[in-house]
């Protein structure tokens, strides 16, 4: 008789107000590319993977125009910052603080990934 090894699945998890939330395996994200996700309350955040694997979650919403874009935005770096630039106005989100490098007095939320 041969017992099978237990699979193991890491999944990708947001911490939304002190809940982990499970959003789904690493393989599933695109490095470069982002998905959206909803949350319980009805918001919805943004999941992005890099080319280097790690995994970054902020609100979906884009600031400046109130639409749920931010997960179709482009991936970059600046000063070894990553950042999603909007698709539509272009406004460029540090991925770990929310903050906003165009317009130091906007922020959007961030969510710790485990």
């Amino acid at each position: 008789m041969t017992i099978a090894p237990e699979l193991t699945t890491t999944l990708v998890q947001l911490d939304v107000d002190g809940e982990l939330l499970a959003v789904c395996e690493p393989s599933r994200l695109d490095a470069g590319r982002g998905v959206a996700v909803l949350l319980p309350d009805g918001r919805q955040a943004a999941v992005f993977m890099d080319r280097a694997g790690r995994v970054y979650a902020i609100d979906n919403t884009d600031p400046f125009t109130g639409a749920s874009v931010l997960s179709r935005g482009l991936l970059g770096s600046a000063e070894g910052r990553p950042f999603v630039a909007s698709p539509l106005l272009k406004q460029r989100f540090d991925l770990e603080t929310g903050q906003c490098l165009d317009d130091d007095g906007v922020t959007v939320r961030t969510y710790a990934v485990r």
